[in-house]
């Protein structure tokens, strides 16, 4: 896990590093991309509407981040450590975003026939980097308190990979970001999900607060 969250947050490095001194192939693809699904989101109404829907209500950032603050209630109700940890993983990826978003400023696509709009700037997208932290940390939460089947375990999986791709598919769709805005929320994301895993293992794991249940301090134990 360590390794992850050195890899991810390079290549988050990496990206805001070729998006600030304007690397002309990553530009140009940007371009392309958003280019081509903008016309298609002019010529399908209908799905763009859908689209529309899914990043405004079902994937919101904010939608996330209730989830992810009803998770972090949940576990701190239970008298357990890793509510701190959802918690203040969810507050860094947010202050994260915003301060990257000032530190880079990046312009979102402009179109002269618009089907959607978004404030603030484009680097990267707070979309992809709400639901890929809220999604992460779900599953690690639910892996640390549940046995479930393979099957369940599958359409959780399943569920998540949907919702990330599925939001960094919409912001590009509807012309308010730019592939690599949504690259760089993916990776710096899950660089906040990894960093958290791995530092609850070092600080909080096996050491549950008194009074705590003996279960939640067997689950909190075995990582």
């Amino acid at each position: 896990m360590r390794i992850s969250a050195l890899v991810s947050g390079a290549l988050t490095v990496l990206l805001l590093v070729l998006v600030a001194v304007g690397w002309a192939p990553l530009l140009s693809f940007d371009r392309d991309v958003a280019e081509a699904l903008h016309r298609s989101a002019v010529a399908e109404p209908g799905f763009t509407r859908l689209n529309r829907i899914l990043t405004d209500w079902v994937w919101d950032p904010w939608t996330m981040r209730t989830l992810a603050l009803g998770t972090a209630l949940l576990l701190w109700w239970r008298r357990e450590r890793l509510a701190l940890w959802v918690a203040g993983t969810s507050v860094m990826a947010w202050g994260l975003q915003v301060g990257l978003k000032d530190l880079v400023g990046r312009q979102r696509p402009r179109w002269s026939d618009p089907v959607d709009s978004a404030p603030y700037s484009a680097f990267p997208s707070g979309h992809a980097m709400a639901a890929t932290v809220t999604c992460g940390l779900l599953l690690w939460v639910l892996a640390l308190h549940w046995r479930a089947s393979w099957r369940g375990w599958g359409a959780l999986t399943v569920a998540a990979g949907v919702s990330v791709a599925g939001v960094g598919w919409t912001r590009v769709y509807l012309g308010v970001h730019w592939p690599s805005d949504v690259f760089a929320g993916w990776l710096l994301g899950w660089c906040c999900v990894a960093v958290a895993i791995v530092t609850y293992r070092r600080f909080g794991a096996g050491r549950p607060p008194k009074g705590e249940t003996d279960t939640g301090g067997r689950m909190g134990g075995t990582q």
